[in-house]
């Protein structure tokens, strides 16, 4: 095992947090420093669009450990301070109060920050969902809204319409897929999605942003589409993606090409580990790189991160997954699903009701791409057994950036 006598984690997000977590699982007694830019606790991301926004939920309850359960940790955190740059050959980060704090392994874990719309100024009523804080806001201002516009029929887009629609607010969702969520569902089963968005009230309209309007008094009052559409709207909420927060990586030498590119063991250096949503992997079983931005990976990411600072060499090489509610619906997906790929429903009815309830195979080139639950969550995991990943390459194991030891 190697003898690494302090590890700093640049990210309190879910997997900075289990990173740490699972050092300690495994017996690590040494120093560990947590820094991130937010003020606060570490927080739950999944919920923000859900339980927070629509009020089921406090926001404290967001949060991912208690104070004691923190404490327990046994870790030096330093909240509200932003990491700036980082010097790979001294494994030393440098934050935005002017601290210099090194260790022997650092993990990369500073997430994603959202897209804004090209071009647009601050504007009130114009709202981003990323952080908290952020979530506070929206629902406080919800409370007197009555249209919403919801930019971005992605993931979060089409989350954020069913939560607003679920409080009987007038909700558009526009975006550019051709049905909420088709990128990731391909075209079958978005189509299942916007019946259900559609008879639960939502307005789905396809179509690119060409910008906000400003009412008169400097609020917001609609959204403009490229064909010259307006829909008008008392708050706008843009989802258009997220990148990941690398920008202070610009000069360590790193490779960043859609996060901070990594070996199969999640290794960006010597000593260098990123985990979440920034980390592009290489994934030994498919022979290519991959960013999964999900809850479940991050935790699972975290753990071979553990392991391998102690001394391991475990590949990364899961079954992509990840899931969504919406209107009650919890839909799961496990794989990759091909562009080309045929559908079929292997359980259940898929015919647009409200009692749909499917297990659905994606299959492209005659294997077995992804498997899909709707409202079927235990038959969708049996299922999902036979994509296990396939073994990893041996020859993923090199470190994508070269630094002197």
């Amino acid at each position: 095992m190697n003898a690494v006598d302090s590890v700093l984690v640049a990210g309190a997000s879910a997997a900075g947090l289990s990173t740490v977590e699972a050092l300690r699982r495994k017996g690590y007694q040494g120093r560990i420093t947590v820094l991130d830019a937010a003020a606060g606790p570490p927080y739950d991301r999944p919920p923000l669009s859900k339980q927070v926004l629509s009020g089921a939920w406090q926001p404290e309850r967001a949060h991912l450990r208690t104070p004691a359960a923190l404490d327990a940790l046994d870790a030096r955190f330093l909240f509200g301070d932003a990491a700036t740059g980082l010097d790979v050959v001294e494994r030393t980060i440098r934050t935005a109060s002017g601290r210099l704090l090194s260790a022997q392994a650092v993990v990369l874990a500073t997430g994603l920050r959202p897209r804004t719309l090209p071009g647009q100024e601050p504007l009130p009523g114009v709202h981003l969902l990323r952080t908290l804080d952020q979530a506070r806001e929206l629902r406080r201002e919800l409370a007197a809204a009555r249209r919403i516009v919801v930019v971005g029929n992605g993931v979060l887009g089409s989350e954020i319409a069913a939560t607003c629609a679920g409080l009987g607010l007038d909700t558009t969702l526009v975006g550019i897929q051709a049905a909420p969520m088709a990128e990731q569902f391909g075209p079958r089963i978005a189509g299942l999605l916007a019946c259900l968005h559609t008879r639960n009230g939502v307005r789905l309209v396809n179509g690119g942003v060409g910008g906000v309007l400003t009412h008169r008094q400097g609020r917001v009052s609609g959204v403009r589409l490229r064909s010259g559409q307006l829909l008008p709207a008392d708050l706008v909420v843009v989802a258009i993606g997220c990148v990941p927060a690398t920008d202070w990586l610009a000069a360590s030498g790193l490779r960043l090409d859609d996060g901070v590119v990594c070996d199969s063991g999640c290794r960006a250096a010597p000593g260098i580990y990123a985990a979440g949503d920034v980390a592009r992997f290489h994934h030994g079983g498919l022979g290519t790189h991959l960013r999964l931005e999900n809850r479940t990976n991050a935790t699972a990411q975290a753990g071979v991160v553990a392991a391998n600072i102690l001394g391991a060499d475990l590949p990364y090489a899961p079954v992509p997954y990840f899931w969504t509610d919406q209107f009650g619906v919890r839909i799961q997906l496990f794989g990759t699903p091909a562009a080309d790929a045929e559908v079929t429903i292997a359980e259940g009815g898929a015919d647009g009701s409200p009692d749909d309830r499917f297990v659905a195979r994606f299959e492209a080139a005659g294997r077995l791409t992804a498997v899909l639950g709707w409202n079927m969550p235990k038959q969708a995991r049996l299922h999902s057994r036979s994509l296990a990943a396939p073994a990893p390459r041996p020859s993923a194991t090199a470190h994508p950036a070269s630094t002197r030891p």
